[in-house]
């Protein structure tokens, strides 16, 4: 009789299922068995109840970050600041780790030059409170456009964060400049394309 047919035999006469067969018909191949030629097919049952596999989480010593430089002109706000949002998050990553920032960094250029589809240029509006009884401001997209273009972007990016440590701790990745020069240069950032 063939060694695998007469292993096969073995655990079929057991008559005993679930753990208990597996160790039992373990235990004869292991012990009882030894002459039968069955050793080595023992040897690799042993091998293969180890092949299992973990999986690997990124922490602080193990991630590394990049710089990259986004240009914003002519970029639709929120389809760009999406794309800014997933890679601050390190989501472009086989490693991502939802409880570890695993993100890049993210230098955004030319924000004066990014574009609202539709009206929302005369119809979005952004407010913010003071903190003293009625002090609800309200400004339209345009006018906060012109008036300090690069919160626009850091408004739409950290919107789309986690509302926590973590997310604040991404956001402080990002740097929105106007015009084309920023002060990064020593970063050598590599250029992201959308």
């Amino acid at each position: 009789m063939q060694p695998q047919k007469q292993l096969r035999a073995i655990s079929y006469g057991l008559g005993v299922g679930g753990r208990q067969g597996i160790a039992s018909c373990f235990y004869l191949i292991t012990a009882e068995l030894p002459a039968c030629g069955l050793q080595q097919s023992a040897q690799s049952f042993k091998r293969m109840s180890k092949l299992h596999f973990t999986t690997k989480h990124a922490n602080e010593a193990t991630v590394q970050r990049t710089w990259y430089v986004v240009d914003g002109t002519n970029q639709t706000v929120g389809r760009m600041c999406a794309k800014i949002a997933a890679v601050l998050r390190g989501k472009n990553k086989a490693c991502y780790t939802p409880h570890v920032d695993t993100g890049d960094y993210i230098i955004v250029i030319n924000c004066e030059k990014v574009v609202f589809t539709g009206n929302k240029l005369e119809q979005k509006i952004y407010d913010h409170f003071t903190g003293y009884p009625g002090g609800r401001k309200e400004e339209t997209a345009a006018n906060l456009q012109k008036r300090r273009p690069e919160v626009v972007i850091e408004r739409a990016v950290k919107g789309m964060l986690p509302k926590n440590r973590l997310g604040r701790k991404m956001y402080k990745k990002l740097f929105v400049y106007t015009g084309a020069a920023h002060p990064h240069g020593a970063q050598q950032p590599k250029e992201l394309k959308f």
